[in-house]
């Protein structure tokens, strides 16, 4: 099974990431990084305990275009080291395919990342190890084979030509929404390629995340690509209410208005937020006229 180290500097594209390969059987640990400076920090240390270490990583998922260093300049870094971990590219720009040829990466994937096309790139990491008998076989796992626990990575070969797409058709970058919802009552999410239409009842507040929103209902969560302050100008008449520049809430879902010290907050099913100070009178008055009718 792989130890996995996910990067990008997109915390969104991250998490989504991070959840696909964390459902895969095949992948033992998968832990992420949000910029090349602690990338380099993690690989440098997992390369120091070896591969018997706590902090082994067997395989770098990492993304090309990033403040600072690129995933191509990390790349490079790492072939000059004896026992690199492989590299998976994942990134949203197909005019790298032949560099990463060149670094002996071991796939290519294209985002918006599907859980297939992840799929196939864990498998190939997989079988690259286990041709060289460097990984624990895995009962009932495909694409994983034998070979003695706890040794060492090898330097990882080229890959075949078909692993690196030449072109590929352009796709919307993951997690975006369409422009228009389903119905005035839906709002359509993505994960993995999959598209998914959410009641906007159901929403019982949203966390700005960058140019991203993540939409937190009682089954779970959501990421879309809308700016929360576009989601505030389109729910206002469904009675949702800025909090603080990080939420915005459904005013029907405040289960409790708390005062501490000088400090205001909410209770939205088992979330406490903040309520900045700018938007607390407001919202106090719009609390006490919905308890009066």
């Amino acid at each position: 099974m792989l130890r996995v180290l996910a990067v990008d500097d997109e915390k969104p594209l991250l998490e989504e990431l991070l959840y696909l390969l964390r459902s895969d059987p095949r992948v033992r640990s998968a832990e992420g990084a949000s910029d090349a400076t602690e990338a380099l920090r993690r690989i440098t240390r997992a390369l120091e305990a070896g591969p018997d270490g706590a902090d082994g990583i067997d395989v770098v998922f990492l993304d090309i275009h990033m403040a600072g260093l690129t995933g191509l300049d990390i790349a490079r870094l790492l072939a000059g080291f004896a026992r690199p971990p492989l590299i998976v590219f994942v990134t949203a720009h197909e005019g790298f395919a032949v560099q990463a040829f060149d670094l002996k990466a071991v796939d290519y994937v294209l985002k918006p990342v599907r859980p297939e096309r992840l799929a196939e790139a864990v498998r190939r990491a997989c079988a690259q190890l286990g041709r060289a008998g460097e990984v624990p076989a895995a009962a009932g796992i495909p694409g994983v084979t034998g070979g003695p626990p706890g040794a060492a990575a090898p330097v990882p070969a080229a890959p075949a030509a078909s692993a690196l797409p030449a072109a590929a058709v352009p796709r919307r970058p993951a997690a975006e929404v369409t422009v228009a919802d389903r119905t005035p009552d839906q709002i359509a999410v993505e994960l993995g390629g999959v598209t998914r239409f959410v009641a906007i009842a159901d929403i019982a507040y949203v966390e700005a995340q960058g140019d991203y929103a993540r939409l937190h209902t009682d089954e779970g969560s959501h990421l879309v690509r809308i700016p929360l302050s576009t989601l505030e100008e389109r729910w206002a008449a469904r009675g949702f209410v800025r909090i603080h520049r990080r939420h915005l809430v459904a005013l029907s879902r405040i289960d409790e208005l708390r005062l501490d010290a000088g400090t205001t907050s909410v209770r939205v099913g088992s979330a406490e937020l903040q309520v900045s100070r700018r938007h607390a009178r407001e919202l106090r008055d719009l609390l006490m006229r919905q308890a009066t009718g």
